[in-house]
């Protein structure tokens, strides 16, 4: 059972990222496990689980740090596209590990880029964004460097959860 429950008719978010992902893999991916943070929210029709952790890697005069948000959610993947849309974000339809994956980013959001995965029971958002050192711009080429890795790790951990839940 689920930390929290809405009161839909929804699926129950089955993967937790709060207790499902491995710190070792948060660890290769450069984030500290150390600093979890619980990020849920459950309204009455839909829930999401959440947890948001600081990375670990220091670039001298660009990077002050960066931060990492895992989302489970229990809307389905279209609902996703739908609300990414909405919000302005430019999306690119792609797969990650045969699911399939929207890469999100937005020119009103600056230095975050996110990818949101579809789940058995929904998706699995994952959402980073930099915090600068200074006035030093981040180009948007590198706003999104290294979400495909840090996804795929992550997105092995959903395979490895629900491999065993069934």
């Amino acid at each position: 059972m689920p930390r929290l429950v809405d009161e839909s008719d929804r699926p129950l978010v089955a993967f937790d990222p709060c207790l499902d992902i491995p710190d070792d893999v948060l660890t290769a991916a450069g984030y500290d496990p150390r600093t979890e943070d619980n990020a849920d929210f459950a309204a009455t029709h839909f829930t999401m689980l959440g947890c948001s952790y600081d990375g670990t890697l220091h670039i001298p005069g660009v990077l002050a740090n960066y931060g990492l948000s895992v989302l489970s959610a229990n809307f389905d993947f279209e609902e996703e596209r739908q609300k990414a849309t909405g919000n302005g974000d430019d999306i690119v339809p792609t797969q990650l590990a045969g699911r399939r994956a929207l890469l999100k980013t937005n020119s009103s959001l600056p230095y975050s880029c996110g990818m949101s995965v579809e789940t058995s029971y929904g998706v699995l958002i994952i959402g980073r964004i930099h915090f600068r050192d200074r006035n030093v711009p981040l180009p948007e080429s590198q706003w999104c460097a290294g979400i495909e890795d840090t996804s795929s790790r992550i997105v092995a951990a959903l395979d490895e959860f629900e491999s065993h839940s069934r």
